[in-house]
């Protein structure tokens, strides 16, 4: 690993159960995770994932690439357009710098309407 290799991209379908099991399983109950009339009130077209959710996948991208001895030390996302049922989210990640067996790794989740995530993502990769 050094600084420019970019990971493979990891296209994840965003379906109405994963955003509300997301949900669920963060203890997250905010009606605009899993109740499609509650968020339409609110202004959104529809329900849409939490953050926790967005967080896990991230993890889980970074982590499926380097590989079971990778360890999260820091992952610091922001939530930009939100991800709704019937799209897909298309994580891209980018490392920019390597200390040892430390890597940081740039990462940004788009959808149709844009970035949902962007952020950086601290794995150390014991040997």
């Amino acid at each position: 690993m050094k600084p420019g290799d970019e990971l493979p991209p990891l296209r994840i379908p965003i379906t109405r159960t994963l955003i509300v099991a997301g949900a669920v399983a963060s203890r997250d109950y905010q009606d605009v995770h899993h109740d499609a009339e509650l968020a339409r009130e609110k202004g959104s077209p529809d329900i849409f994932m939490n953050i926790l959710t967005t967080n896990g996948l991230v993890g889980r991208y970074i982590t499926d690439h380097f590989g079971p001895r990778a360890v999260l030390r820091r992952v610091a996302i922001r939530l930009g357009a939100p991800n709704h049922p019937g799209d897909t989210m298309v994580l891209t990640g980018t490392i920019t710098e390597v200390d040892g067996d430390t890597a940081s790794v740039r990462v940004v989740g788009a959808n149709g309407l844009g970035n949902h995530a962007t952020g950086t993502v601290t794995v150390e990769v014991t040997r």
